[in-house]
């Protein structure tokens, strides 16, 4: 039996008709930029995530750039996160001109370790982009409170999170921003790139929604407005089409992006999001097997938080001798994969922020040691009994 780490075409097979339906529409309506689509995804998601306003981009990287931007963080910054990510975590914070400052994870949940964070604010720090990192909430009152403390802002990255709660809230109301990405691989994916900024802060969705369209319109004079404190009413044009040509596009009042989601990718969205909850129940089911199954291994199982509802974005196993598992599990055909094997403060690119190793040594002993196993809701029974069989093989 070979089974992938995920397995996208199982995922197509189950919904194909619905899919290949609104993507036809698309198509055939050649409205392919904004439109509605993506409005009604906006919409739809905000309310599922439980947000006054979602704002859609290109892709999750774009959602963190501008969510910082749209918080005025720049140029010599400081922003506290997490080694033990992707680096598009990092990467973004970088790219608006601020500096990265790592703090070390949590062993058990592999998230980020508040207890380890106000050593770390200085007068440059801005904020705190907390990582629910494979699915599964930071501690996210204790960040809160120490970002209160400290007047710092609160970026959510939930990237690998769509559809989990903390304390009963749903992620992404817990900070002043979050992100999603819709990756193919997430738990809500897309069938290319596709990212979303939600937020339930007016300015900030204001200036989010200028930034991701080259600062221009209304959404970029509102936000010129607000960022330079005038006050004045913007005119609305009800019938601006970005689709074939739109006059206030070249009207420009700020440096943006070119960063929406395609009309066709909101559609498949669309179809999937009402399937997620039944699909990240399945994920549970299939963990919750694991555990079970795996507790007499020599294997360490994921650890849950009780306040927690996480959502498995990837079943996370670590190994005292993670090689040999991963080739005797190639051979028995079951995919697994490495999450991360460098931690961020370790990656070359970072060289000149001057950490070393040993000094994240939570994420360091975990790069060694973590791998994942198939966990996507279309396995079978029979095919999750088989991975369980191979481990304890």
């Amino acid at each position: 039996m070979n089974i992938p780490l995920i397995d996208l075409k199982a995922q197509y097979k189950s919904i194909a008709e619905d899919l290949d339906r609104v993507t036809k529409e698309v198509l055939s309506s050649a409205g392919y930029i904004m439109g509605k689509n993506v409005t009604e995804f906006e919409k739809e998601f905000a309310e599922y995530v439980g947000v006054k306003h979602a704002i859609s981009v290109g892709n999750g990287t774009d959602a963190l750039v501008i969510a910082l931007k749209s918080l005025g963080i720049g140029e010599g910054d400081e922003v506290i996160t997490t080694p033990f990510t992707f680096f598009a975590t990092a990467e973004t914070i970088s790219a608006v001109g601020a500096i990265p400052v790592f703090v070390d994870v949590e062993k058990d949940t592999f998230d980020i370790d508040p207890s380890k964070i106000e050593e770390k604010i200085t007068s440059k720090t801005k904020a705190i982009v907390p990582v629910h990192i494979f699915g599964q909430s930071a501690r996210m009152d204790e960040i809160n409170e120490i970002a209160k403390k400290h007047n710092l802002k609160v970026i959510e990255d939930a990237c690998q999170a769509v559809g989990s709660k903390y304390k009963g809230r749903n992620i992404g109301t817990l900070g002043d921003v979050a992100c999603f990405s819709f990756f193919p691989t997430k738990n809500l994916g897309c069938a290319g790139d596709g990212g979303m900024i939600v937020t339930s802060d007016d300015d900030i969705a204001t200036i989010a929604r200028a930034l991701r369209t080259h600062g221009s319109g209304e959404n970029g004079q509102k936000a010129y407005n607000l960022l330079n404190n005038i006050t004045e009413e913007v005119a609305t044009v009800q019938n601006a089409d970005d689709t074939v040509y739109n006059p206030l596009k070249y009207y420009n009042y700020l440096i943006g992006y070119n960063t929406r989601l395609d009309a066709i990718q909101a559609a498949i969205l669309r179809v999937k999001l009402p399937h997620l909850d039944r699909w990240n129940a399945r994920r549970r089911e299939i963990a919750k097997i694991y555990d079970e199954k795996l507790k007499d291994t020599n294997l360490v199982t994921p650890v849950i938080k009780e306040e927690n509802e996480p959502v498995y974005h990837m079943y996370i196993l670590q190994s005292e001798d993670r090689e040999a598992m991963l080739s005797k599990l190639k051979e028995k055909g079951v995919a697994t994969g490495v999450y991360y094997p460098v931690p961020l403060h370790l990656q070359k690119v970072y060289k000149n922020l001057g950490y070393k190793e040993g000094d994240m040594p939570v994420a360091e002993y975990l790069s060694h040691r973590t791998f994942a196993i198939p966990v996507y809701p279309e396995l079978t029974d029979e095919q999750v009994d088989y991975i369980v069989d191979a481990i304890k093989k």
